[in-house]
């Protein structure tokens, strides 16, 4: 299927953010998905703050990015916005590092106060970098996010039936956005496979 990278913005070791996207992570997985998770936090701090374009770390973040058909998108909102850490990886990044690509955005917080910081925040920049087709986002309130002892989530049913369905339209819509390629390998695929008479019919 596609490639997906799944970018965490969260400073937290025991980030809610990251975790979640893990567990969708698994959905995506299952759908046959080829997941890449990528938690910005471990990058070095010198080459983020720094702006260090040339530092290995920025160099195979870059990479991954270029990779990917479609890139998963989680930030804590603070201030009404994504974070910080977030945005220092998103300035290192090409001007239309996502040109073609297939984006997801999702947010997490506190309170029912934050829930426009998606697309008054979060969804402008990832249009300005070129974002072929930015799905329906999604805000998961803190409280809806229980961590368990082994480090997974469990979501409450409040947040998990609409979470797991834009998910869901993520995963169709890279599909979507490969099949012309895929129809026509199989085109040529059949006609190869065609009795020589049936192809000259």
């Amino acid at each position: 299927m596609a490639t997906i990278l799944s970018v965490s913005g969260s400073p937290s070791p025991t980030s809610r953010t990251a975790r979640l996207l893990r567990h969708l992570d698994g959905r995506l997985t299952g759908q046959g998905h080829d997941v890449v998770p990528l938690d910005v936090r471990t990058l070095p701090a010198e080459a983020l703050l720094g702006a260090d374009f040339g530092h290995p770390a920025i160099v195979g973040a870059r990479r991954l990015f270029e990779e990917a058909d479609g890139v998963v998108i989680g930030t804590p909102v603070y201030k009404a916005a994504y974070s910080g850490l977030l945005k220092t990886l998103l300035d290192l990044l090409p001007q239309y590092a996502l040109a073609g690509k297939t984006v997801l955005p999702l947010a997490t917080g506190g309170t029912t106060a934050h829930v426009l910081a998606i697309d008054y925040a979060l969804r402008p920049v990832l249009s300005s970098m070129g974002a072929a087709h930015i799905v329906q986002g999604w805000f998961v309130l803190d409280r809806h996010i229980t961590v368990l002892d082994e480090g997974g989530v469990v979501v409450d049913p409040a947040s998990r039936e609409a979470l797991d369905q834009v998910v869901d339209q993520f995963s169709l819509a890279l599909r979507a956005g490969r099949r012309p390629v895929d129809a026509e390998a199989e085109a040529e695929a059949e006609v190869e496979a065609a009795p020589a008479e049936a192809v000259a019919a």
